[in-house]
């Protein structure tokens, strides 16, 4: 077995990042299904096109991982040691275009709330997706 150059490695691994349906989407949504929830995936046409959206409600939520999003906690303050420059302009875009996102769609009328990766195991986690969703 060959083996590939530590670029070309992290190349593939992030190729392999999914921006859909990943673990803790899944898991979430699975969750909110298990207590009579219902929702709609990825909704194009609203900006930033939220990970499940309650139309009859007016909220989005979205799901974050924390690496990806710029969160503030350990998993989220981590960097890669290699072309440093380039994460952290990349992160930081993210972050703008969240915060974009989020006024765009409380503008239009939306709930938002953003669940983070590092806090989803958390019973408390639930009890604050299932408060969101039950508030007028």
């Amino acid at each position: 077995m060959t083996r590939a150059k530590p670029s070309a490695l992290r190349s593939r691994i992030m190729r392999a990042v999914k921006s859909k349906d990943t673990t803790p989407e899944l898991y979430i949504r699975r969750l909110l299904h298990a207590k009579g929830f219902r929702y709609r995936l990825h909704r194009t046409d609203l900006p930033g096109c939220p990970d499940l959206v309650f139309a009859r409600l007016k909220k989005v939520i979205f799901i974050h991982g924390c690496f990806w999003h710029g969160h503030n906690c350990r998993r989220g303050a981590r960097m890669p040691k290699s072309n440093v420059e380039y994460w952290t302009a990349k992160i930081s875009r993210n972050h703008a275009r969240d915060q974009k996102i989020r006024k765009q769609l409380k503008a239009d009328g939306w709930d938002v709330l953003v669940v983070w990766e590092c806090r989803m195991k958390a019973a408390q986690s639930l009890d604050r997706i299932i408060a969101f969703l039950e508030r007028l």
